[in-house]
């Protein structure tokens, strides 16, 4: 039986008060409080990501070990680029959502998934949630 999923509300609410944390405190201390593992950023299935224009990791909630990394050329499950699709709605809309198939690491199944984002200076922000 899976693990029962966050929703798109608590995702937008998680995607806000980030947002409103780098706006506030600064990307710097505002990354270090959503790469903390026991942080409000990172809870249950829900983390913050961050990303910059270029596709490389601020700020990762789930593995903070992957900070620094290119990821630009990350594919979902299906081949589908998603940073590079993420960077392109960041840059052409400044916000969005995008659908895409990865693997749950709570029950280690493929599933839908949606993340929103949100550009903030020339960082691409998301939360995502696995799709019912």
């Amino acid at each position: 039986m899976a693990a029962p999923h966050a929703d798109a509300a608590q995702a937008k609410a998680m995607l806000e008060k980030a947002v409103a944390t780098i706006k506030t405190a600064g990307a710097a201390p505002a990354f270090a409080a959503f790469n903390r593992k026991d942080g409000a950023f990172n809870t249950g299935e829900l983390y913050v990501f961050v990303f910059d224009l270029n596709g490389v990791y601020e700020a990762y909630g789930a593995h903070p070990g992957l900070v620094g990394r290119d990821v630009s050329d990350l594919t979902d499950a299906e081949g589908k680029p998603i940073v590079r699709d993420m960077i392109e709605i960041a840059r052409t809309s400044g916000h969005g959502k995008i659908n895409y198939v990865w693997l749950n690491r709570a029950d280690n199944r493929i599933e839908r998934k949606m993340s929103l984002i949100e550009l903030v200076g020339d960082h691409v922000v998301g939360v995502g949630y696995y799709a019912p």
